[in-house]
């Protein structure tokens, strides 16, 4: 379906959903947090969680929900625990293993990460941060392109299942994605599960 001209741009539609998203209180985002595990188990179909499924969830940054809660809660169930790095700018992000407690770093842009002594995997399952959703898939990030070409380059390699994790603040009427966006599996949010499959 083609965008209408009249669509708000995407630094418009990024900029109001993370107003919203800051304007959120603390305890608000804690309790969001802590409700996904909840949320997911009632209203998500069941994922196929083995001592062998790897998920990567992400250091939250600004005002992002945090995802340890749901990653502790689907660790509780068999699975390894990821956190995405930066090897280069431009290029698909690398995954480490990390566990709640382990310490992380500051990587090349700043953002926090495995050191690069942990040992790198490939995650079945990758919970992904965005500035802002709409309820056909698609996400608007913060710009740069890492989780697009990060998603397109696992899809070429075997089947991944991808999260979005947000406020529902943060949903949009329609985000204008162009053809190499990368749409979403699900997005869970506090409020519910929105699920689309990839294709």
């Amino acid at each position: 379906m083609p965008i209408s001209p009249d669509a708000p741009p995407k630094d418009e539609l990024r900029a109001a959903a993370l107003a919203r998203r800051d304007a959120l209180s603390a305890e608000e985002r804690v309790r969001a947090a802590l409700a996904m595990p909840a949320i997911a188990a009632r209203r998500m179909p069941p994922l196929d969680i083995t001592s062998s499924t790897v998920v990567a969830g992400y250091a939250p940054i600004r005002s992002e929900i945090d995802p340890v809660p749901l990653m502790r809660s689907l660790a509780g169930k068999g699975a390894a625990l990821a956190m995405p790095a930066i090897a280069a700018r431009d290029t698909a992000l690398v995954f480490r293993a990390w566990m709640p407690g382990d310490a992380l770093v500051r990587g090349a842009l700043g953002t926090c990460e495995p050191p690069a002594s942990a040992v790198e995997v490939v995650p079945d399952i990758v919970l992904v941060p965005l500035a802002a959703f709409d309820r056909i898939g698609h996400r608007i990030g913060y710009g740069a392109g890492y989780y697009d070409r990060t998603l397109e380059a696992l899809r070429r390699r075997r089947t991944v299942t991808a999260i979005g994790l947000a406020f529902a603040v943060q949903e949009v009427p329609r985000v204008p994605a162009m053809s190499h966006d990368v749409r979403l599996d699900y997005v869970l949010t506090e409020t519910g599960v929105f699920r689309f499959g990839s294709k």
